[in-house]
Order: structure tokens, then sequence, then C-alpha cells
């Protein structure tokens, strides 16, 4: 090995058993000491196959794979290996294995014979690193997936080793935490030679790397500095993914004539937009507002939230306050998006849509406390779905349920049948018992088609041998077949390719548009809930911090930045214009900001390329 390569790849191919086609198909890469590499490509490109072939949690059927010169197909140089080459895998549950923070961190440092003080010290630097400290001696069932992320993150960063692979670690963390570990990892680079490959959905994290690589079928397709990658928008939409949303936005600006080159930091495109403005003599000016999207103010299935406090493991050690007096209304025909830091209470909340969590008036068991002499009454949270009083122990929870649809977080692990049909017809059967089998059959086919499958193809097959995207598709289909009135999704396109998320969010649009009465997502992504949310409520420390739409809600970035949350991209651009003189009033979608800055720019109204 060549000291100047950590991991040389010759050759490599991987197939899975059961499986005709190669996951990895002749993978040829050397990788320099130190370096930053980023991996991107679409679900199923093979990137996740990759990193477990680099520390010998796979083993490939051809080629050769050597870490530090040692041959990761020989078994004896596994253990050795894995001590110089750490994954953070997508979901933190693949790797919890102690029922405390600083057991589960200490772990692999422990496996490895590091002294016990060193692990001491090591556990109090990698929990600092992610931000967790005051999470130390917290049980990791009890976090959040965003938290459990971070943990995860730590117990790898404990070992120290000399390459760190993240396989979209940072998928399901809220702003903040992705922004601390990224920094994180790039101090580990710089400071200390960590050699880094960043396997991503997220283009703008992919921009943070040396070099690039784009995967596509199980070989390497693209390969060069991201710059020179992102280049060309036609190129990587072959291999379903697409621009970075700045490189989106300076397009449609030369469209209309000005000249911005391909930048890829927002502060740089605000100075390039003010140089075109000042270049014509424009000194300042304002665009016109954006337009108000009108929803009813009373539906016949409005969500209305009074008080609402929640706290997991009342009466034990563990006791922690989710929910603190939450007061919301969500009116009928919105397409809502709830948004927090990682443990605000988001996914708390909206499981008590569907009394997935019931309020306790609701348990068979209540009684109501006398209030002590002297004492107020205390307050009694109160939830309202459509006709649907969440507080009567009287409710029909099976009505309920079939008209509130939930889709959790990792949905697909909301599969268990044997057969894709038997999966989505479940819930149905469930509702409908006396559904006949003409008409279960029906609506199962429409289900699956209208999310995007083929019914003959996939009815058949076993969902646990379907792709990540499919999978996810399945789960909807097995929530929307049931028709309901309410879909309300918890971070529906996390871990998705560019295309895989545009596409769950066109198919959310056309539900919404056609029969679904109000759609919910939760999301820690601010531009998803800019483009496609008429309305957003900002949850923080169990509480509702704002209620109102996206742009209004993301004028407040330094209060939003306070909260551990972040801006869209094209506020972060709007705020460096008006800095300079120029007031850019979108909706922070990137067809209006474009818009309005042509506008202002044209000195009237026009419509962006």
């Amino acid at each position: 090995m060549s000291q100047d390569f950590i991991i040389e790849c010759e050759n490599v191919k991987f197939s899975y058993a059961g499986s005709q086609a190669y996951a990895l198909n002749g993978v040829s890469l050397k990788v320099k000491r130190g370096e930053f590499l980023s991996v991107i490509g679409h679900n199923g490109s093979g990137k996740s196959t990759f990193a477990r072939l680099l520390n010998g949690l796979l083993e490939a059927d051809e080629g050769k794979i050597t870490v530090l010169g040692l041959d990761v197909s020989d078994s004896k140089n596994v253990v050795e290996i894995r001590k110089h080459v750490g994954i953070v895998f997508q979901n933190p549950d693949n790797q919890m294995v102690a029922s405390i923070v600083e057991d589960d961190i200490a772990f692999g440092p422990e496996n490895i014979g590091v002294e016990r003080e060193e692990i001491g010290r090591r556990i109090d630097w990698a929990l600092k690193a992610v931000g967790m400290e005051k999470y130390r001696e917290s049980t990791p069932t009890r976090l959040s997936g965003g938290q459990k992320q971070r943990i995860a993150v730590a117990g790898v960063l404990a070992i120290k080793p000399d390459v760190l692979i993240l396989d979209e670690s940072t998928a399901m963390l809220d702003p903040k935490g992705r922004r601390e570990v990224i920094e994180v990892v790039k101090r580990l680079n710089k400071e200390e030679g960590m050699t880094i490959i960043l396997i991503t959905h997220f283009m703008e994290e992919a921009l943070l790397a040396d070099r690039a690589i784009v995967m596509n079928r199980g070989e390497i397709a693209i390969e060069g500095t991201p710059e020179e990658i992102f280049e060309s928008g036609e190129i990587l939409e072959t291999y379903n993914l697409s621009l970075p949303r700045i490189s989106i936005l300076s397009q449609k600006l030369r469209g209309a004539g000005m000249r911005i080159d391909n930048v890829l930091q927002p502060e740089k495109l605000a100075n390039q937009i003010v140089a075109n403005m000042q270049n014509k003599g424009i000194y300042g000016g304002q665009s016109s507002k954006p337009d108000k999207i009108a929803i009813n103010e009373q539906g016949e299935w409005d969500i209305d939230v009074k008080d609402l406090v929640f706290t997991y493991s009342k009466k034990s050690p563990f006791a922690t306050k989710a929910l603190n007096g939450i007061n919301l209304h969500i009116s009928e025909g919105e397409f809502f998006g709830i948004i927090g830091h990682t443990g605000s209470g988001k996914s708390t909340l909206v499981q008590h849509f569907n009394a997935l969590i019931k309020l306790p008036q609701a348990e068979k068991k209540y009684k109501a406390k006398k209030p002590k002499k002297g004492q107020l009454n205390p307050v009694i949270s109160s939830i309202f779905v459509g006709q649907f009083d969440l507080g009567n122990k009287k409710c029909d929870w099976r009505a309920l349920r079939s008209q509130v649809g939930m889709v959790f977080q990792y949905p697909e692990y909301q599969l268990f049948a044997e057969s894709v049909f038997a999966d989505v017809a479940f819930g149905l059967k469930n509702f409908k018992k006396d559904i006949s089998a003409e008409e279960l059959e029906q609506a199962v086919r429409e289900s699956i088609e209208v999310v995007g499958l083929d019914y003959n193809e996939i009815k058949d097959k076993s969902p646990f041998d379907l792709s990540g995207g499919q999978k996810r598709r399945v789960a909807i289909a097995g929530v929307i077949v049931t028709k309901p009135h309410i879909l309300i999704l918890d971070e529906p396109a996390a871990g998705l390719d560019p295309k895989g998320k545009n596409e769950i969010m066109e198919l959310l649009h056309k539900l919404h548009r056609e029969w679904c009465k109000t759609v919910i997502i939760v999301s820690h992504d601010m531009d998803e809930v800019a483009e496609n949310c008429t309305k957003a409520a900002v949850i923080s420390n169990g509480s509702v911090f704002a209620c109102d739409a996206p742009y209004k809600i993301f004028a407040r970035s330094s209060e939003l930045n306070a909260l551990g949350l972040d801006v869209p991209l094209t506020s972060k651009i709007a705020a460096q214009l008006e800095t300079q003189g120029y007031i850019i009033e979108s909706d922070c979608t990137l067809s209006d900001f474009a818009e309005k800055v042509i506008e202002v720019y044209s000195g009237g109204k026009t419509n962006a390329q």
C-alpha cells in the first residue's frame, strides 16, 4: 500500500444472497490519509454496501480492499481494521448496546482494550463533541431519534478511529444537531487528520468535502471536486440526484440575464446579486409581498388542542416532561408543518392526534382528583379532531384512527406481513370488517398504484425484499388505503435521495388535492417546510413558540437559531440582501424568491425563468 493512501479498492464486486445483480460492480477507489470524501447516490446505488465492506461487515465476492495495508478479506485482520475504521449508521437503534448512555459509549473503547481512565476521558470528550453531556446517565431507549443519533456518533468517536464513515448519520438530526455533528467531523478532519467518508443525501453537506464520488447502480459514475460534480445538473438528474438548492437558484437568476457564477455559499450568492443590481444602477429596492393562501378558518375536520401536557414515565425516576401546555389549532385544508429541535415534543404531540397516546381522562381507570382546599381546579387538557372528543372515554377510537392516518419515522418499520398485499390490506380489513374480497383488492390496488408502485409486480413480494424507497411507499400505502381525512407523517422524506424526497412530497400534494382534507408533516428540513406547507408551528421545549405562514416564521431567523433551528436558503440570502438595502419579501420557496429578486432587478413584476 502506498503511504499516501489509507484505503485502496481494486475492482470490488459484491452481491447479496439471492440477488441476480451486483450491489457493487467493479468499484476501484483510493482514499488518501486525512482526506474528506463525500459519497452521494440514489437509494440502492451501493453507498451503504461500500461502507460495510470497508471494515469487514461484509466480504467482497471479487476484488481486493486494503485498509492501512491490511487485507479486509483476511479474517485475521478484521478486528484490527475495526479499531481504525468506525461507522455511524443511519438508524442509531442498530448500534445501541447498553442501557445507560455512558456505558454505550464505553462499549467500543472497552472492546479494543483502552485503559479505564482513558475511557472516562473519551466519554467526556465524545459527549461534549455532540452536545449530549447532560444525557450521560440517561437510558438510550428514552431518547428521541435525533438524540440517539448523537449518542451513536459519540460511541464511534470514542474509539478515535483513523477513518470515520458516516452513513446518512445526520438524516434524523435537527439543524443544530446536524451542524454540531458536521462541525465535529470537520474539526476531526482538519485538526486531527482523521479521514472522513461522508455518505449523504444532503447536497449541501457534500459540498464540504475535498472530493466527491457519485454512485449509480453499484458503480462510481462521477468523481471530482464537489464544484466540478455540481456544475452539471442534467448529469446528476440521470442518477436520480439533484443540484444543491443554491445552484438551482443560481440557474434561475442566470436565466433572467443576471451574471451569476456557480457559487455554493449564501453570502457569496447575495454579494453577486447585489453586484448585478448595482451594475444596472439599482441601489436598493423592495419586491411585492407574497400572496396569502386562503384556508377556511373553521372546518369540519379542524384539530383543536388546548393546554396539552404529557410526561413520559410519570412517577418514576425517569420522568421526562415532553409537552408543557400546548395550545394549537390546525384548520381543515392545511398542508401543515411542525418543526422543532430534537426532543422538543413534536412526535409526542402528533401521536395524540389519533390517540396513540391517550389523554389521561380518556383512560378507562381514570378518576378525577379533587383539589385540596384552597387550591384551584387543575387544568384539563383537551383535544378535538373534527367531531371526535379525545378526552371522552366513550370516543370511538376505531373510527378516529380510520380517519387520522399516521406514518411514523422509519415508516418501513411498520411493515410486518408476508406479502405487500397483506401488509397494505391489514388496516382496511381491521377498520372495515365486512369489506368484500373484491372491494379489498380494488382498494389495495389503488393505494399501491397511488404511491407509484406496480401492483402486479409487487403485490406478492415480501415487503422486506424491497428497496428502502419502496418500503416507505408501501408503508404509506398501508395508511392511505383507508382514505383518511387527516394524514400525519413524521419525517416522511428523511433518508431518501433527492428524487425520492421530491416524489414523496409530490405524492402528498396529490393526495391533498384529491381527497385528503389535511396533511401534517413533522420535519427537520426547513426548506421542505418552506416549499410545501401553507402554515407551520414551531415547538420548543414542549410548547408552541410560533404558529404562522412559513415565511413569517422564517423571518425570525435569530430567534429560530437560538432554538437550535435553521432557516431556508432563501431566508439566509434575503437577510444578506436586506443589510445592503434590497428587501425581498418572498414566501421562501425557490421559485417565488427568484421571481421577487428578478422583479427588483428588472424594475417591475416578472416571472422567473
